[in-house]
């Protein structure tokens, strides 16, 4: 066991602060030098006392660090670790500004205290440096937060940068945490080295709760409350085991079934479009459908804080010359009519150039949807055949494929979690990869059509076949005749 004390003289005066005991897990996170620490494992091993207490210590030993501690959820901030901080925090030693959250030691030192609400929260935390981030239950956060965090990770004075998590299994990042430090399967990139994944920059330190002897002192109850959760959360949260519990909505989904590198879909495989948009993110999807049916996502485009012209205009450049739309599926709150100016958002989709077809707000059944056209189905187009090597092409193919290149969109389906409440629903937090869910929910949920097999010969025939009855002329009648009269 250990103990740590600092002091700060004034005049004749010793300030003390005593952390207390640590256990030998959480002295491995204490002493640990790799770029990523991650603790944990299974619950009441000790983590958050740990997080308070290597901050604290970081801030008091290393004057003039920069650091950054960040929960998902504001409430379980200051629960967790502002509240506690402060009791722990004699105030000689440092002072608190309640506005921003920001704790400021008497060497320079600071102490940030953040909360991740979604993509909005970039637009907060750009441009910021830190030394050390603590990111406390890090399975609540997305990948997409957890990368965005680590370019904080920056400055040009002598401190290491350093980034420490804790987690359990379960939640929105299950599968990112996971891969990283428990899987050990890490990325690499060819074309981008600079983004390549280093085995050596990723530890991970397991503790269970019979690590944490004062825990079972001081609650003996807790470890009979853990062994009687259900099966898949006891062997979770008891044993840390990460193979049960992922929490995950399409479980269906599989990056390496459900993705193909990207090609030039035929001309007459019919296009779609679907979108969802919000002020936090506009997110909008390009779809080609082939000849069996299937549904390919072949391009995708996410910003936040467009207008809705704006947002029009850049759906707008960012599909193809020329390229034939059939419809642009959007959420039915588009036809609601704006306060100020009493038109609907749809019509000023519309006054910019991009007609919309109302889709379904039935979350339910739209997330149905896609998990049955996540379900394989026969495989007969003859270009999707040929994409694969001769005598290779699968029986079966999934109904709605993804270009693999679409890296948010396959990233938010794979992880979106049930919602606690209702199984039958996403969970609609969190916010930040909601948005893409939805887009393509809105595709799904609306009906279309295969594409007509051998539909480039037969159109290009119809152009050369001078006595073919026109498209206008078997709609209308062909021209107005006295027939009309009698």
């Amino acid at each position: 066991m250990h103990t740590a004390r600092q002091k700060k003289v004034e005049g004749t005066r010793e300030i003390l602060w005593d952390p207390g005991q640590a256990n030998p897990k959480q002295l491995e996170f204490f002493r640990s030098r790799t770029l990523y620490t991650a603790y944990g494992g299974a619950k009441g091993g000790g983590k958050t006392w740990a997080v308070r207490t290597k901050a604290i210590g970081g801030a008091l030993l290393n004057p003039g660090i920069r650091i950054l501690i960040m929960r998902c959820h504001y409430p379980e901030l200051e629960e967790n670790h502002v509240r506690p901080i402060r009791k722990a925090v004699p105030p000689e030693l440092a002072d608190y500004n309640v506005t921003s959250r920001l704790m400021t030691f008497f060497n320079g030192s600071i102490i940030k205290f953040g909360h991740w609400s979604g993509d909005e929260c970039e637009n907060e935390y750009n441009g910021l440096e830190y030394d050390w981030i603590f990111i406390d239950e890090a399975t609540q956060f997305s990948e997409r937060a957890f990368n965005f965090l680590g370019g904080c990770l920056r400055g040009v004075n002598d401190f290491p940068k350093r980034m420490y998590l804790t987690c359990n299994p379960g939640g929105v990042g299950h599968n990112w945490v996971k891969r990283l430090f428990i899987d050990r399967d890490y990325h690499t990139y060819p074309d981008e080295p600079e983004r390549d994944e280093h085995p050596e920059d990723y530890r991970f330190i397991f503790a269970t709760v019979e690590d944490n002897s004062y825990l079972l002192e001081s609650s003996p109850a807790y470890l009979r409350n853990l062994a009687n959760m259900p099966e898949d959360l006891r062997r979770a949260y008891r044993y840390g085991d990460w193979s049960v519990l992922g929490g995950n909505y399409f479980r269906e989904f599989r990056a390496e079934k459900h993705s193909m590198k990207p090609f030039k879909p035929p001309e007459h495989w019919e296009r779609y479009r679907s979108f969802d948009y919000g002020l936090d993110m506009f997110a909008c999807f390009w779809w080609a459908v082939d000849e069996d049916g299937r549904c390919w996502c072949i391009r995708e485009f996410e910003h936040s804080g467009l207008i809705v012209g704006e947002a029009a205009r850049a759906l707008l450049e960012h599909s193809l010359p020329g390229e034939r739309i059939a419809a642009t599926y959007a959420p039915p709150d588009m036809w609601s009519r704006q306060k100020d100016s009493g038109r609907t958002m749809a019509e000023l989709f519309l006054i910019n150039g991009v007609p919309l077809v109302k889709s379904s707000n039935s979350r339910v059944q739209g997330h149905m949807m896609i998990k049955d056209m996540l379900s394989p189905i026969p495989l007969t187009d003859p270009f999707v055949k040929g994409l694969f090597s001769p005598g290779k092409a699968p029986e079966t193919l999934p109904g709605l494929m993804f270009f693999d290149n679409l890296s948010r969109v396959i990233s938010d389906l794979r992880d979106i979690q049930a919602d606690e409440n209702n199984p039958n629903d996403c969970a609609k937090k969190p916010h930040e990869i909601t948005h893409t869910v939805d887009g393509i929910r809105y595709f799904c949920v609306s009906r279309v059509l295969a594409a007509e097999a051998g539909a480039g010969k037969a159109a290009l025939a119809q152009d050369e076949d001078e006595d073919e009855e026109s498209y206008d002329s078997f709609m209308t009648g062909g021209e107005i005749t006295g027939e009309y009269l009698v």
